[in-house]
């Protein structure tokens, strides 16, 4: 039987590629197709991606735990990167703030159709 998923460093990916199982699972969760997903990410086959999608749901609840932790981990590491960015470079940061806001802020009207 062919292994699917591989798990290296802490980390899970799809079977001698560079593609995580995260970035599979979390295209499957978001309602893209098996045929979908094959077309984002050409280097893995339709049986690849079925396989990383058998194995996930085979290994639901470890993949699920292990997902919600990489989530809380990249948050973390968020944060100390933005508070490192505003006590390092305060000037930097109140720009990417002010620039945030005006986007946020800022309604994107689209332009007609030409027929």
């Amino acid at each position: 039987m062919k292994d699917y998923v591989t798990q290296i460093d802490g980390a899970y990916r799809i079977t001698d590629s560079r593609v995580s199982l995260d970035s599979v699972v979390y295209a499957w969760r978001d309602g893209l197709s098996p045929e979908s997903i094959n077309e984002n990410f050409p280097v893995l086959t339709l049986e690849e991606v079925y396989g990383a999608i058998t194995f996930y749901l085979a290994n639901r609840a470890e993949i699920d735990t292990y997902l919600s932790r990489s989530a809380a981990e990249f948050e973390t590491t968020r944060q100390q990167n933005i508070e490192q960015l505003r006590q390092n470079k305060p000037q930097l940061y109140e720009r990417l703030v002010a620039y945030k806001r005006q986007k946020a802020t800022t309604t994107v009207v689209p332009e007609p159709v030409h027929q």
